[in-house]
């Protein structure tokens, strides 16, 4: 198969350009959330009593996984138990009252509890950060129990290990594993444009991810690399377990009645695909089907031009060489 048209160096110039957060870009919003720690935690050293226990970067940015759009900051905010509200709209309620006292110089709306997470409002970048609340009883390894943007659920996490558990394969392959995770959530971003009713979190596809490697998968060709993980959701067909032992010992496919078992590697309780449906999981096996096709016309194809079209077929209309 050809790469004369796109090479592997043309799909890394065109994550640069079209897929990847400038870096420029992510040291500022890094420097925002930490304006954001550092007066929180400024204002529980002057508080020791206070509920706010903790608050941390999380999410896409904290993983050096976020694409170009993104439009908010992730951070948690860990709050003691034996103070944080019951309910779900309480305890919001309650994390946007504390962090308003944290931030006295903002005006009340710009710190507004919504579905599940607190946003702060900076006006002057025009950048959000999203603080969502944990429920911390004291675990030395800050795990805790938050609100799941799946069903609303409480649910036990450990937000320093997740980063752990990424910051631990990206350096077996510096650069390349985070770069086929945001070149996959740019296909997922496509599929989501092109196909109603799609869905493949992010936190799935890093670990899917994250089992490639784990069994070898060379991920500095982009192009090969690719191909192993829509070759590996089509073979698969979302139906083997995905789990890991970085903290606990690998569950029993059995203890999952679910079709697919997408274990998250710091609560071996907690499958990520639990509440995707067989037609949902059809649709990323489907797509995956697709983008793999794509991939083998786009290498096999004659002229630049068909080689491009395959390519917008993964990627959409920002996929120019």
């Amino acid at each position: 198969m050809s790469r004369t048209h796109v090479s592997h160096n043309d799909i890394e110039q065109y994550a640069k350009e079209k897929v990847n957060l400038p870096k420029e870009w992510a040291d500022e919003y890094r420097e925002q959330a930490g304006r954001v720690r550092d007066k929180v935690t400024t204002y529980l050293n002057e508080h020791p009593d206070f509920s706010l226990k903790k608050i941390l970067l999380s999410g896409s940015l904290a993983k050096g996984t976020a694409l170009k759009d993104l439009n908010d900051i992730d951070m948690a905010c860990y709050i003691s138990c034996s103070i944080a509200p019951s309910t779900t709209s309480e305890l919001l309620e309650y994390l946007a009252e504390r962090l308003r006292k944290a931030f006295p110089n903002m005006k009340p709306e710009q710190v507004q509890p919504k579905t599940y997470s607190v946003t702060i409002s900076f006006r002057g970048s025009g950048l959000d950060v999203d603080v969502v609340p944990i429920i911390y009883e004291g675990d030395p390894d800050w795990y805790g129990k938050l609100i799941s943007q799946d069903d609303g659920s409480f649910l036990e996490t450990c937000i320093p290990r997740h980063l752990e558990f990424i910051r631990k394969r990206k350096s077996t392959q510096p650069t390349d594993f985070a770069q086929v995770i945001r070149l996959a959530k740019q296909w997922v971003k496509h599929m989501k444009i092109e196909r109603a009713g799609f869905k493949f979190k992010s936190f799935m596809v890093e670990l899917v991810m994250s089992k490639l490697l784990d069994e070898g998968q060379d991920f500095t060709e982009y192009i090969e690399a690719l191909q192993a993980f829509f070759t590996y959701l089509a073979k698969s067909d979302l139906r083997e377990l995905i789990a890991f032992k970085d903290y606990f010992p690998v569950p029993q496919s059995s203890s999952f009645s679910e079709r697919a078992k997408i274990i998250d590697p710091v609560n071996p309780k907690n499958n990520a695909a639990k509440l995707y449906t067989n037609s949902q999981l059809d649709a990323v096996v489907d797509g995956a089907l697709d983008a793999g096709d794509a991939i083998d016309s786009a290498l096999a194809a004659t002229t630049k031009e068909k080689t491009v079209y395959y390519w917008q077929k993964v990627f959409g209309s920002s996929f120019q060489i």
